[in-house]
């Protein structure tokens, strides 16, 4: 593959010598059997009943792999690998966020720490606060957030609370940027924004603007090579909606640092504002996702026009069989995929900007406060956690272990908790991996696809239990660096196998034998509810029972949930 990809469960190591105090803690308190019920803060007090009430803490559950209560940790008398703490037998999946922002946004409204209590209080275990990228915020945000965030990471101790920013890529989207918490998390992020960010260095030479993102990359690289900060990562954001991400540049920006220690990992496969669509009069009427624009002057030209909707709440580049997502896995490019929140304004909050606003000037909104209006329909979001979810598989409780897991693609992601748990290995005859991994195996070799799926044993937060439909594995062959880099389709992706579920409660699992493997492939995973299906962009034979596009003004987020997993690659030698 040519990418340093050997992420194996065995052999994950990473130094990380500057971790600050907070990054070596334990198991949260909430979620530790041996801390008593009497020595728990309200809220984490409240966290605890609140994963006792949907049955993800208790008897028979190995409470390390219920963090958040975002993931399942059923650990039955064979020997279940969801929820193992050992390295050799599994991960903390750990629920967060990587997109969302606060009143230092121009068009937020929400203080970090009003977004880390309901981040929590929705079970999630780490967050990335990601206000705009702008000229005011260059000047000042930075800095000012700063102060706010380390109030909310000593406030809410179970909680990692990650510094990042929403980068306007030069000549592209926009993207989240975050670091490892440390002295120099300011100094960082700030040099970054005043050189690399194209609201503050706009240009309109398509080759200016992708040289300075490729170098925004590579200063992050480089200040983690310095041991300025510890780690720093960057994820496209909202990656088809405006097609200005063209395929070429997405290839440039996961080649533009070390392949052993790559910045930019991947996009979101689904975008945040899942609440726009909600139908009218109870909602905006909105595009889902604010996925509602069309080509523009700047748009990459061989995007179609469906290119600029959700499917199924995923961004397109996802969503499709054989798709541009596809294309980079065919490559054996590690490129991954998240859900999140964009958290701006949340849908049915009665809260309303307080008074003497003034953005341009203080940088930052004032403090919400109580509106008598009412709740107001129209806004797109939800808090973080609440639909959107992102797990990521890490060694331990810790600010760098996200940041590994997330690099080595152990991620999976859902929205409104259409599952609770997830465990998918490739195994050959001596050797097996996980999510984002490489199997290396001999040619010839006989492969088998496990996958161990803990159902929903709760209500989600619109208070109904959703039930899971169908599964689908994906597979493609890996054939190698293409020709021509604006390359996004993969013909040999496809639908390999589907799998209906007929259980309502406990753990599924499912078995798919690959067979004797003599060439190199990958294998990916979705799930339903099955309440919306079409065929796919590219024919019955590729994908029978897709996601359906979903219709602007009227998409109810909740009656169409999916789950997608990061691929494993097998690699016959």
């Amino acid at each position: 593959m040519g990418h340093g990809h050997h992420h194996h469960p065995h052999d994950h190591t990473h130094d990380h010598a500057h971790d600050t105090p907070a990054d070596n803690g334990p198991l949260p308190a909430a979620l530790d059997a041996n801390v008593p019920d009497s020595e728990l803060s309200p809220s984490q007090l409240s966290r605890r009943s609140m994963l006792r009430r949907t049955g993800l803490l208790g008897a028979g559950l190995a409470g390390a792999g219920v963090l958040g209560g975002a993931t399942t940790a059923a650990a039955d008398s064979k020997g279940s690998p969801l929820g193992s703490r050992s390295k050799s037998n599994g991960f903390l999946w750990l629920a967060g966020d990587h997109h969302i922002h606060t009143q230092y946004s121009s068009d937020g409204k929400y203080r970090v720490i009003d977004q880390v209590r309901q981040g929590t209080a929705h079970g999630l275990d780490w967050m990335v606060i990601t206000d705009h990228g702008s000229e005011a915020h260059a000047k000042i945000g930075v800095d000012k957030v700063n102060p706010d965030i380390k109030e909310a990471r000593k406030v809410f101790k179970d909680q990692l609370v990650f510094q990042g920013l929403e980068w306007n890529i030069p000549g592209a989207e926009h993207a989240t940027v975050f670091v490892h918490p440390g002295s120099n998390e300011v100094e960082v992020l700030k040099r970054f924004e005043n050189d690399y960010d194209g609201s503050l260095h706009p240009s309109s030479s398509n080759d200016v603007n992708e040289a300075l993102a490729i170098s925004g990359l590579q200063f992050l690289a480089d200040q983690v090579r310095r041991r300025k900060v510890d780690d720093a990562l960057m994820l496209a954001n909202h990656p088809a909606r405006n097609g200005i991400d063209s395929p070429h540049e997405i290839r440039g920006w996961r080649d533009a640092t070390s392949s052993d220690h790559p910045i930019a990992i991947g996009m979101e496969g689904a975008p945040g504002h899942q609440a726009a669509g909600l139908p009218a009069p109870k909602g905006g009427a909105q595009a889902r996702g604010f996925y509602g624009n069309g080509p523009s002057a700047n748009s990459f030209p061989g995007y179609p026009a469906d290119s600029y909707r959700t499917w199924g709440g995923f961004d397109w580049m996802t969503s499709t069989v054989g798709g541009l997502w596809d294309s980079l896995l065919a490559e054996g490019k590690p490129w991954w995929i998240t859900a999140n929140s964009d958290s701006h304004r949340v849908y049915a909050d009665p809260s309303m900007t307080g008074p003497n606003d003034n953005f341009n000037v203080n940088g930052r909104h004032a403090d919400p406060v109580y509106s008598s209006d009412g709740l107001n329909l129209a806004e797109g979001d939800y808090w973080p956690g609440h639909y959107s979810r992102t797990h990521v598989g890490a060694d331990r409780f810790s600010y760098a272990a996200v940041m590994d897991g997330m690099r080595a693609g152990r991620i999976w992601v859902d929205h409104g908790a259409l599952i609770s748990g997830l465990d998918v290995r490739i195994k050959g005859s001596s050797r097996w991996t996980t999510l984002g991994g490489a199997l290396h195996t001999k040619r010839g070799d006989n492969v088998e696809l496990t996958i161990e799926i803990a159902l929903a044993n709760g209500a989600n937060w619109a208070q109904f239990v959703p039930k899971l439909a169908r599964v689908d594995i994906i597979q493609g062959d890996v054939t190698g660096p293409v020709r021509d880099k604006d390359t996004f389709t993969a013909p040999t992706a496809k639908v390999v196998k589907s799998f209906e579920v007929n259980e309502s409660t406990g753990t599924v699992k499912l078995t798919y034998k690959l067979g004797k493997v003599s060439s190199p492939l990958y294998v990916r995973l979705r799930g339903t509810d099955g309440k919306r299906s079409a065929v796919g962009v590219h024919g019955a034979a590729v994908d029978p029972f897709g996601p359906a596009i979903d219709v602007v003004g009227s998409a109810d987020p909740w009656q169409d949930l999916w789950f997608y997993s990061n691929p494993i690659w097998v690699l016959p030698s």
